[in-house]
């Protein structure tokens, strides 16, 4: 009986690892010749071109300082480092003998023209969500426009046996959503344009949605926040903790000109995304984008209803706070600033007013200690207006008691560990993007 049943498992095993093996292996798909330029029509590289921006596709494959989609770009994750691929039609360290099919496929169920499977790193959930003639037209452009590079890619650092690529296709059986886009009939033509664009080629979800200890992506979380590149991508949903609640006019200003005057400007990652990339869609994506998002806040009519009142009962705490001459963290806010950040009667735009401010109200002090060691430079936020960092000019006791006195103006709660949480993020490496 015992010998029947351990037969029995071993059976059972045997099949599973074979129907497994069946479901992981793809075969690889044959190279062809360079595509030339006159396969596609103007328009549709034109296209591509716009796409590609929108998915920010050099912002990953172009290292700081290389040639644009040459690969290397180093993305930190919690299993090691990864580095992206060479994207540009080089023939030899690129894809230039890559046919369209072997691209959508990659683009669509992530597996290369190898047969080999992508690590998640590589967004195809998001992409699957395209349509060929999208997939298309991005292919079109890299194979038409983007300059060959010779570049190898670098090996990955990721540990055996994580490394192995096979077992890449157990992740996705278990977590990988490959379900295409799916038309709404319930909601607007305009939602449904902006659920494709964020679910899609933006892949808004791959920094805003929190993952789970594999790296997989909680949907049933989507867009409530997650931690990214040593700054934390806030919730854009009715879980956030911002106190003015995100509306459709805030998001398509922040999406249009770096910057929300009731939430924060575009800095660390979503700097890029931002200037270039979304700014290239036409305005009237941008508005479906964002009636898409604020639809996750289903609060239009109360957030305008209840937004005045909270700025005001901020600007009047601007008088009300401890006295410089006793507190220490409103002494050196006043000092280093109060010049910039005051606002007196109503919010100014390019002058937020910390006590609304997204990263005031964050459950972590990342993004506040993050923009005041290193500022706000000239390619974040909005255009022309700039902030200084303090990375050398303010000890992290100082930080800490400027992140301090700012978050007792907010009325949260003390964050904990505050000046650790500062030494913490001094050291941590500072990505370029």
């Amino acid at each position: 009986m015992l010998k029947t049943m351990v037969y029995g498992v071993c059976g059972a095993v045997v099949v599973g690892a074979v129907l497994f093996g069946v479901y992981a292996w793809h075969p690889s798909i044959d190279e062809v010749s360079p595509v030339a330029e006159h396969n596609f029509t103007p328009e549709m590289v034109a296209k591509g071109k716009m796409l590609a921006a929108a998915g920010y596709c050099d912002t990953c494959h172009t290292p700081p300082g290389g040639a644009p989609y040459g690969g290397n770009y180093e993305m930190h994750t919690q299993f090691g480092s990864i580095y992206s691929s060479n994207i540009t039609p080089d023939e030899e360290t690129g894809i230039g003998r890559w046919s369209k099919a072997a691209f959508i496929r990659a683009m669509r169920s992530g597996v290369s023209r190898d047969g080999s499977h992508l690590f998640p790193a590589f967004p195809y959930e998001h992409f699957n969500k395209m349509t060929d003639e999208d997939i298309t037209a991005i292919y079109a452009y890299i194979m038409t426009s983007v300059a060959p590079v010779k570049q190898v890619k670098k090996d990955n650092g990721i540990p055996f046996p994580l490394n192995i690529r096979w077992l890449q296709a157990g992740w996705k059986l278990l977590f990988a959503d490959t379900q295409q886009f799916a038309y709404n009939p319930d909601k607007s033509k305009q939602f449904n344009r902006g659920a494709y664009l964020a679910e899609g080629i933006a892949h808004c979800g791959a920094c805003h949605t929190p993952r789970n200890a594999l790296g997989a992506e909680q949907y049933e979380k989507m867009y409530q926040g997650a931690a990214i590149d040593g700054w934390i991508a806030p919730s854009l949903t009715a879980t956030s903790t911002s106190p003015i609640p995100w509306r459709e006019q805030d998001f398509y200003e922040y999406l249009t000109t770096g910057n929300a005057p009731f939430h924060s400007s575009a800095a660390g990652p979503m700097a890029p995304v931002m200037h270039k990339g979304l700014t290239q869609l036409p305005d009237e994506d941008i508005h479906a984008i964002s009636a898409y998002l604020a639809d996750f806040n289903n609060n239009e009519a109360s957030a305008s209803a209840a937004t005045h009142d909270v700025v005001q009962t901020a600007l009047a705490a601007q008088h009300t706070q401890a006295p410089p001459r006793i507190d220490e963290g409103a002494r050196l806010y006043a000092t280093a600033c109060q010049s910039c950040h005051y606002n007196s009667d109503q919010v100014v735009k390019g002058r937020p007013l910390l006590a609304i401010s997204s990263s005031t109200n964050l459950d972590q002090p990342t993004n506040l200690i993050n923009v005041v060691l290193d500022g706000i430079h000239n390619d974040q936020g909005i255009a022309g207006v700039v902030m200084p960092g303090f990375r050398d000019a303010l000890s992290d006791e100082d930080i800490s008691a400027i992140a301090a006195y700012l978050r007792q103006s907010a009325g949260k709660k003390p964050w904990p560990n505050l000046q650790q949480q500062v030494v913490d993020i001094r050291a941590q490496p500072r990505f370029a993007h």
